[in-house]
């Protein structure tokens, strides 16, 4: 017999919300959805085959200079896009579910940045620091919006509560993730966030959500219509900053300086951080005594990284020559966590058609 909490829970993740309706992907499509995130994304592919173009063919020059202005701007009209998307009625829907919100951000914003520390001061003397330096930024940056609510759909958990988790991750990362970066990264680089950084971050990344999230009116109803157009966007954005960063950085001698070894530990260190994310949001779900609906949301908001937001940063926060090095953990984290949870997804959708009523320990 299910819980009415969480028969209420279940029913609210498809139910109809003024201005638009949860993101919910049907039980009957989730042996579609599933073995495609098994896959290589698509979108790494390409980021791959980006890199590979800029390490045959970087821009310099006049077209270095040209890319960046077209960056900026793409970077710009991302952001404005974020902002557009992000709908209040969803964030309503499920924020009074704050002990979710409170470890799923705690994850994101306290867990990931303390073991990004650790690992930074351990790997000291041994790993590369331009490595170590990387996977600290994966660690400052918010979780992702789209997955996370996918797969807490997929394995039936607490959707409202992850709209809410996620979209709320993304709009104070805008502000955290530049604050954390100035503390413990810029500051050992180059003196840390200088005036003309904040007014950098404000210009391509907070006005343009505001002025985006603040269109909604005007603008919901088109992207609403034209969500591939939109999709499209996003993702050229993220392969322009990707070209114009390894380009800069090839022509600095990234290669020389950055091994298949080097390639080899990020591997290893992104599988452990991944690891330990999921182990602690699940164990801290279940000591708090979180149903399954509301631990599912939690580890699918608390253990991600976002790539959409975490390059655009990227581009705004380092110099050139730095900035295609520092990607690479982060697209790495980015391929594994979907493999990763897509396996953890199934495991929850498979102990809930078993027994819809089990607690969360039983599927372990």
């Amino acid at each position: 017999m299910i819980a009415p909490g969480q028969e209420a829970r279940r029913r609210q993740g498809g139910r109809r919300l003024r201005g638009g309706r949860i993101p919910v992907i049907p039980a009957a499509m989730a042996t579609l959805a599933l073995p495609k995130a098994l896959k290589a994304d698509p979108f790494i592919i390409a980021l791959l085959a980006t890199v590979a173009l800029a390490s045959v063919l970087p821009c310099a020059g006049e077209f270095a200079r040209i890319m960046k202005v077209v960056t900026d701007a793409a970077i710009a009209l991302l952001f404005f896009l974020h902002g557009a998307k992000l709908s209040r009625q969803a964030i309503l829907a499920g924020i009074g579910a704050w002990r979710i919100h409170a470890l799923a951000l705690g994850a994101t914003f306290v867990l990931f940045p303390a073991m990004g520390l650790i690992l930074r001061a351990a790997s000291h003397g041994w790993l590369n620091p331009i490595i170590a330096s990387g996977i600290l930024f994966l660690c400052f940056l918010p979780s992702t919006v789209q997955s996370s609510i996918a797969f807490t759909s997929i394995a039936r958990g607490n959707v409202p509560a992850a709209v809410c988790s996620a979209s709320a991750s993304n709009l104070l990362g805008i502000v955290i993730t530049p604050l954390l970066t100035g503390l413990f990264l810029l500051g050992g680089m180059h003196g840390g966030i200088s005036l003309s950084s904040v007014e950098d971050i404000a210009l391509q990344l907070l006005l343009p959500f505001l002025a985006g999230h603040l269109s909604r009116p005007f603008t919901h109803a088109f992207l609403e219509r034209h969500k591939m157009l939109v999709g499209r966007v996003d993702r050229s954005a993220i392969l322009l900053v990707v070209y114009t960063a390894f380009s800069a950085a090839v022509i600095e001698g990234l290669w020389h300086e950055f091994s298949l070894g080097d390639l080899a530990w990020t591997l290893g260190l992104d599988a452990l951080i991944l690891a330990l994310a999921l182990f602690t949001t699940t164990w801290t779900s279940r000591r708090a005594g979180m149903s399954r609906e509301d631990e599912i949301a939690i580890v699918f908001c608390g253990s991600k990284k976002s790539l959409a937001s975490g390059v655009p940063m990227a581009g705004v926060l380092f110099p050139p020559a730095l900035l295609g090095p520092m990607i690479v953990p982060l697209m790495l984290y980015h391929q594994m966590q979907l493999m990763v949870c897509a396996v953890i997804a199934q495991r929850y959708a498979a102990a809930y058609k078993a027994n819809p009523a089990a607690t969360p320990a039983a599927i372990s």
